[in-house]
């Protein structure tokens, strides 16, 4: 009996200690989070972006005190090192896009603002359904749209990840002007591990310049109103230089090219003329002095090639990706085929 008063009295004592110790790990964790907090006020590159937004107008108080809320976010920085672009061959990454869910989809978000896409197509001269394919693959129309705090985010990137920093500092910049002119919650505004917003995934840059209200004249709501969604991703697209009426892409025969001849980038810089001779024709009729981008993707049954036009170049502005914009290309020629489909 003594003996089980003993252990009992141990076991106490233990269930005791692991809770005091338990207390302890969490004020230790409370003091680290404020102290991270206050690391990111204080630093010398939070003191050049309170520069930068009070040259613009926004309060300094007002965006220290945000700054000072930040939350590094360890799977942020995580998620980054391994972008699909990067890390998966062309005929897996294609597989993640190309379904008959995210097709039939498409054609439902299609018809569902019909009158809209069309107004927009007339208006910036970009296909419906290359706008509708864009918002399918950011945001699976509106279905996903992040999860993680923008200000989080962009914070945790532009001070915590060296290698990109001064690109989401300046976004970050630029979400704090966005947040102040708007009067939007800055701390309820949610989107993707890199900060991108709403259903076509607009940078805080990108939302200041290029997005556009459907109905002129009003703030664009690129969260919750898929018509100014629409409007903005034409409007980008556009901007970007899109030639309304033009093709994107022309089918490529390889005759053994030569690797250097896909390493110049995504820019159209090479004539349909000097790709011939190093090897890469196309059957197609075309101006042989065109600018194009060779194209060279890893299918399951080998290599594929292409020649990528001004347009194919402009879908790599929304990200910077032949694999993204081939996904984009595909997914829109798939949900127009599926419309027409008697």
């Amino acid at each position: 009996m003594t003996t089980m008063k003993h252990r009992a009295g141990f076991s106490s004592t233990a269930r005791w200690w692991r809770l005091c110790r338990g207390a302890v790990a969490w004020v230790c964790v409370t003091l680290a989070l404020g102290a991270q907090a206050q690391e990111y006020r204080d630093r010398e590159e939070v003191a050049a972006v309170l520069a930068e937004v009070g040259s613009a107008g926004v309060d300094v108080t007002w965006a220290r005190e945000l700054l000072a809320g930040a939350k590094r976010q360890q799977s942020i920085l995580d998620a980054i090192a391994r972008p699909a672009e990067k890390t998966k061959p062309w005929y897996d990454y294609r597989d993640i896009f190309l379904t008959d869910r995210r097709t039939r989809e498409g054609v439902a978000f299609w018809d569902a603002h019909a009158a809209v896409l069309e107004e927009v197509s007339q208006r910036t001269g970009v296909p419906s359904a290359v706008i509708v394919a864009i918002i399918g693959v950011e945001t699976f129309y509106g279905r996903i749209t992040g999860s993680y705090r923008v200000i989080d985010a962009l914070t945790t990137l532009a001070f915590d990840y060296p290698r990109r920093s001064p690109f989401f500092t300046r976004e970050l910049e630029q979400f704090l002007i966005l947040a102040w002119e708007s009067g939007k919650d800055p701390l309820a505004l949610k989107g993707s591990y890199a900060g991108a917003m709403g259903y076509g995934q607009f940078m805080p840059s990108s939302y200041r310049a290029y997005a556009r209200s459907f109905e002129p004249g009003g703030v664009p709501d690129i969260w919750d109103n898929p018509a100014d969604a629409i409007s903005s991703v034409g409007h980008y697209l556009k901007a970007h230089g899109w030639q309304a009426g033009d093709p994107v892409l022309l089918d490529a025969v390889a005759n053994q090219p030569p690797d250097s001849l896909f390493s110049a980038g995504l820019k159209p810089s090479q004539s349909i003329a000097a790709l011939a001779q190093a090897g890469l024709s196309t059957e197609a009729e075309a101006d042989l002095q065109t600018q194009v981008t060779p194209i060279r993707l890893e299918t399951t049954d080998g290599q594929r090639y292409w020649l990528g036009l001004q347009n194919f170049y402009v879908i790599t502005r929304y990200n910077h990706s032949a694999m993204y914009a081939m996904a984009v290309w595909e997914l829109s020629e798939a949900i127009l085929a599926a419309r027409l489909a008697p």
